[in-house]
């Protein structure tokens, strides 16, 4: 099972990233997908959630009406549009899938918000 981020960078207070992360090794379409994220000094904490067909989303509420997670089960990928994104949305974004019991994470990818 590989998991791979990517789109992190660094921006503006207000401005947009999409994160995309690429699977493989396991039948992404039937599994629902979920992005974390870590900020320096704190827990690793749940953002979004997609189910396995894309129909249902839930947010935390600090993202709820900024971020967007969407996938495209031909592609095998999940993506997180951030928008208006504030400094204390600097972390590191990963993507998770819980697959025969077991959690597997991506690498991660950074995104810092500053001016």
């Amino acid at each position: 099972v590989q998991l791979v981020e990517s789109g992190g960078g660094l921006v503006q207070p207000g401005g947009s990233l999409r994160l995309s992360c690429a699977v493989s090794g396991f039948p992404f379409s039937d599994y629902p997908m979920s992005w974390y994220r870590q900020a320096p000094g704190k827990e690793r904490e749940l953002v979004a959630t997609i189910t396995s067909t894309g129909g249902s989303t839930d947010y935390s509420d600090s993202v709820k009406g900024r971020f967007t997670i969407s996938r495209d089960n031909a592609k095998n990928t999940v993506y997180l549009q951030l928008n208006s994104l504030q400094p204390e949305d600097t972390a590191v974004y990963y993507c998770k899938v819980l697959w025969r019991l077991r959690p597997y994470w991506g690498q991660g990818t950074q995104v810092t918000v500053s001016s």
